[in-house]
């Protein structure tokens, strides 16, 4: 199932893709009324024909692009500070570890005042 943002996204780029061939079919007429030769009706209409594959091409990559967002993971797999202590120097002795003696995502131990 589409979730809403792919299928508004997908609605959006169609759009776009009917808006651009609507204008390849306008700039065809407007090349054949000015056309003189039948060379000239034929060249009008296979550039209408490649505006319109170039909007369809589109459309798909946008598709595609929308789909791709949908799968990316919202947050990454792994975090540097959550669970990974990446300071730490197994080879280090406890007391001469690079990492501080709390852990990053925690607070840190309260001052104990007497």
């Amino acid at each position: 199932m589409q979730t809403v943002k792919e299928k508004i996204g997908n609605m959006s780029s169609s759009a776009k893709e009917h808006v651009s061939t609507g204008k390849a079919k306008v700039e065809e007429k407007l090349e054949k009324a000015a056309a003189t030769t039948e060379d000239e009706k034929k060249l009008a209409h296979e550039r209408k024909k490649a505006k319109e594959a170039r909007a369809k091409m589109e459309l798909h990559q946008d598709k595609v692009k929308h789909l791709e967002e949908k799968l990316t993971p919202k947050q990454p797999q792994y975090l540097h500070g959550y669970g990974y202590d990446l300071d730490h120097d197994p080879a280090l002795q406890p007391e001469q570890t690079t990492a501080p003696p709390y852990h990053l995502t925690a607070h840190p131990p309260p001052h104990r005042h007497s």
